[in-house]
């Protein structure tokens, strides 16, 4: 229950603070799961690009060694189904710019490669990710982990709430996961400490027939070299409202990462975005129809 409680709190708390958010698996599914089973189908070929501007950033940094400040954000997130919902891979690839070196010129990319699955209500990913800076040489961090989730689905799992609520949902899921390799990648926001475990909750609440959504997420992580190997050092949390239309979406995001068993550097920002998306089944190409459980985008 902690996790679901610390979504909860986490909801309603942040809305009084300033902030976006650096990764795209957070943000909301564009497709909705009811319109004729279109997301029971295998994806030969789908993901989504994604711009945005950090319109206030006092702080977020620009590079993995905490220099410069992010303007401009730019992402490609790809994805292919292996084997049903059971076993895709996805790779996301970001690219940030540092406002303060003319805005325009890319200053860091992550790098993301990961498979990941469902299998009911529960979720698994395993991932690697790099994080360099492009226009100069410095700090680079990278990890592998593995993370597991349970969802919950309102429209699904509470049968009643489609009568009541037939133009919302509420999506959510938490879970946990391990670093298991992990050479430099920090424990909290001023680049101390190496990360442990992770701990994530993360909701989408439907406001109208998946046209107006708010979402959160909740990131934290644990730091291997302390004596409590389980408990928060870091935590990153984000709210989101997204708009939109047809296959694209615009969006303001929050975003603010923190030390929890310390003080230290904040780092937070404000930023607006548009993501456009794209799905290519085997089914749409005639390689097959199959059924399988709605599953959630990475």
């Amino acid at each position: 229950m902690i996790p679901w409680i610390v979504l909860i709190l986490f909801l309603i708390w942040p809305l009084q603070a300033e902030a976006l958010e650096k990764y795209g698996r957070p943000l909301p599914s564009l497709e909705n799961i009811d319109a004729n089973g279109r997301e029971s189908e295998e994806s030969l070929f789908a993901g989504y690009f994604l711009t945005g501007v950090f319109a206030h950033n006092p702080s977020f940094a620009a590079r993995p060694d905490n220099t410069g400040l992010v303007g401009l954000r730019h992402m490609l997130h790809l994805e292919t189904d292996l084997y049903k919902q059971y076993l895709t891979f996805y790779t996301d690839q970001n690219f940030f710019s540092d406002r303060t070196n003319g805005w325009i010129e890319l200053s860091e990319w992550d790098g993301t490669y990961a498979l990941t699955g469902v299998v009911g209500h529960v979720s698994w990913r395993l991932q690697y990710e790099r994080d360099t800076p492009i226009d100069r040489k410095g700090l680079a961090q990278a990890y592998a982990d593995g993370l597991v989730t349970a969802k919950f689905q309102a429209v699904q799992d509470f049968p009643v709430w489609r009568r009541l609520l037939p133009n919302q949902n509420l999506t959510a899921y938490a879970g946990a996961g391990w670093l298991f390799h992990n050479t430099n990648y920090f424990a909290r926001p001023d680049n101390t400490g190496r990360a442990l475990f992770r701990y994530v909750a993360h909701a989408d609440f439907d406001l109208y027939k998946n046209k107006v959504v708010l979402y959160g997420d909740v990131n934290m992580f644990t730091d291997r070299q302390a004596d409590n190997q389980v408990n928060p050092t870091e935590l990153d949390w984000i709210v989101g409202l997204a708009v939109r239309w047809r296959t694209s979406e615009v969006a303001v995001y929050l975003e603010q990462d923190q030390p929890l068993d310390r003080p230290g550097l904040v780092q937070k920002y404000v930023a607006v975005q548009y993501r456009m998306s794209f799905d290519i089944s085997k089914g749409d190409l005639g390689i097959g129809r199959v059924e399988t459980v709605p599953r959630p985008r990475p």
